[in-house]
């Protein structure tokens, strides 16, 4: 450990968020991430990971006791809408009774929380989003985060809740893909996909949204803040500016509207964000899309992820 230094926690550090987090992470702090599926990363000197389930309580009481981390970053859950609605009990384990683990072991060590919530606690009716808004989520996976929030806020624990909304950039080969990976996947391979033409947000860059955590970090806000994009746009405009910026057909994508997909958890139509909490108090401006895109396609790189 290296002497005096601030230490910070994250768990589901090989997600999305928790690349963007390592990647742009401040070099006076000590780094703990955490990973589950093995799926490690090496090219952070000095960082090592630590392997935690959320849901086993004794494992989590046992890692804090050994770090002792001044803040946590709980970035770890089950993020596929789908999934958590054909697996609810899983999803409330993970989801929740975790959330609940690292909400106590914070109070009992008293470490700082920074909560990522999602914009799927809100019902898609009346946007944009200001983090006063009320909380009406229509899917599991929604519930489940407003629990999470609940638990955050019912604890008497430092704490910032960051809402985030639909995210993309380069994610771990072995993890979940986001909308613009699966969409270059796809059109590399020249595959005809369909992508829905109603439902609306303003995506975010990982890169963005870590960079944007560190600053409220660094800042010791509490409370709740949205982070999102600069631009208001729907999955299938989306996908033709991927195209357009990574130089794919865009030919192969056609637009449907949500209805086209039987079976699936209800979705949101538009939960785009107010920003301008963030942006007042941290002074910075989201990227729009087609500057987050160019930033993914300079900065696609060989990485040596295992």
């Amino acid at each position: 450990m290296k002497k005096n230094a601030l230490r910070v926690l994250i768990t589901g550090g090989t997600g999305l968020l928790g690349i963007g987090l390592l990647d742009q992470k401040p070099n006076e702090l000590e780094i703990i991430p955490t990973y589950f599926n093995n799926n490690r990363i090496k090219r952070h000197k000095n960082v090592n990971f630590v392997k935690l389930d959320i849901t086993n309580k004794p494992s989590v009481d046992k890692l804090f006791i050994k770090y002792l981390p001044n803040i946590t970053i709980h970035a770890a859950s089950v993020g596929n809408v789908d999934y958590c609605e054909k697996n609810k009990n899983e999803a409330y384990k993970i989801n929740v009774e975790g959330t609940k683990n690292i909400v106590e072991a914070c109070y009992e060590n008293r470490s700082k929380l920074v909560f990522l919530s999602s914009n799927a606690v809100f019902d898609g009716v009346n946007p944009p989003y200001k983090e006063t808004s009320e909380l009406c989520p229509i899917n599991y996976y929604g519930q489940t985060k407003v629990l999470g929030e609940k638990i955050v806020q019912n604890n008497k624990i430092n704490f910032i809740i960051v809402r985030l909304i639909l995210m993309y950039g380069w994610n771990h080969p072995k993890e979940r893909q986001n909308p613009v990976t699966w969409l270059i996947d796809k059109l590399e391979q020249k595959e005809k996909i369909v992508m829905v033409n109603d439902t609306y947000t303003n995506p975010v860059l990982n890169i963005q949204a870590a960079k944007f955590i560190w600053e409220l970090i660094k800042k010791e806000k509490t409370g709740i803040y949205h982070i999102a994009g600069k631009e208001r746009i729907n999955r299938y405009d989306f996908a033709r500016k991927t195209a357009e910026v990574f130089s794919l057909n865009k030919k192969l994508i056609t637009q449907v509207p949500s209805s086209f997909f039987k079976g699936i958890a209800k979705r949101m139509y538009d939960t785009t964000y107010d920003t301008s909490k963030i942006e007042k108090e941290l002074l910075v401006k989201p990227l729009d899309i087609k500057d987050g895109l160019l930033y993914m396609k300079k900065n696609k790189i060989k990485l040596k992820w295992n």
